[in-house]
């Protein structure tokens, strides 16, 4: 049976990557995000290298929550395999300079339509064999960063989040497994965004990064092993894979 892997916010950087990490693996794809031009070349790009494939684009604005379900309910009938939610964005600044109309955006996209997405996929997949779900957090989703605590925040929840799903799937015996890519500073659109500037050259704000190529490869090596986190060391920028690092409180039994 033909299967398809999800990637959300596939237009550029880690999604971008990662697509075509996924379809050197012959992983037919679904891909979404908001510019359809950059889509539809990435689709093309696929079916040149990999014309067997099915390359399916879907537009759409995540961060309006009823978009969320709608993009979901638009991909019933179609099998899925994988679903990695790394659509999300940024901010560096100040709490008491934020803009507030952007973070109301970034959450209901880092927070809001990634709960959402999750929470589908694993009422339809959970028991699925083979299944797995992928959301992307940050190292910032582990530890503060200055200048950028709304942007932690929301991936504090994503890390909380998945990694407590990871462990509710695990209690109930389920097939599908819930993991968390953390990168560290990654080059793409993010710096840009998250800054305001028109430009943002990682060279001048960073000593060390990764490529978006690389954390392709992080989480091609996430999703072929049976660690929950794939990790970015933010000061030596060491990668690796472990089990959830949040603690967790074990239900209570009576004696």
């Amino acid at each position: 049976m033909k299967t398809y892997t999800v990637i959300t916010g596939a237009s550029s950087g880690i999604g971008y990557e990662a697509a075509k990490a996924f379809a050197r693996r012959g992983k037919n794809l679904i891909l979404t995000a908001r510019r359809e031009h950059k889509l539809e070349a990435l689709k093309d790009e696929l079916l040149r290298l990999h014309p067997t494939l099915e390359i399916i684009v879907k537009t759409t604005d995540l961060s309006r929550p009823q978009n969320a379900h709608q993009f979901y309910e638009n991909l019933q009938g179609y099998p899925l395999e994988t679903w990695i939610n790394n659509a999300g964005f940024g901010d560096y600044h100040s709490v008491a300079s934020l803009d507030l109309v952007k973070i109301e955006e970034m959450l209901c996209l880092n927070v809001e339509a990634l709960t959402i997405l999750s929470a589908l996929f694993v009422r339809d997949h959970q028991n699925v064999p083979g299944t797995q779900l992928i959301n992307i957090s940050s190292c910032g989703g582990y530890q503060l960063v200055p200048t950028a605590v709304s942007y932690c925040a929301s991936k504090f929840y994503v890390s909380a989040f998945t990694e407590g799903l990871a462990r509710e799937l695990q209690a109930q015996g389920s097939p599908l497994r819930a993991k968390i890519l953390a990168p560290a500073a990654t080059e793409t659109e993010f710096g840009k965004r998250a800054s305001g500037e028109n430009v943002y050259v990682y060279d001048q704000h960073f000593t060390t990064y990764h490529s978006s190529q690389q954390m392709a490869e992080f989480l091609l090596a996430l999703y072929d092993s049976d660690m929950t986190v794939g990790i970015v060391d933010r000061n030596s920028f060491h990668f690796s894979l472990c089990g959830p690092l949040l603690p967790y409180a074990q239900e209570s039994v009576s004696p």
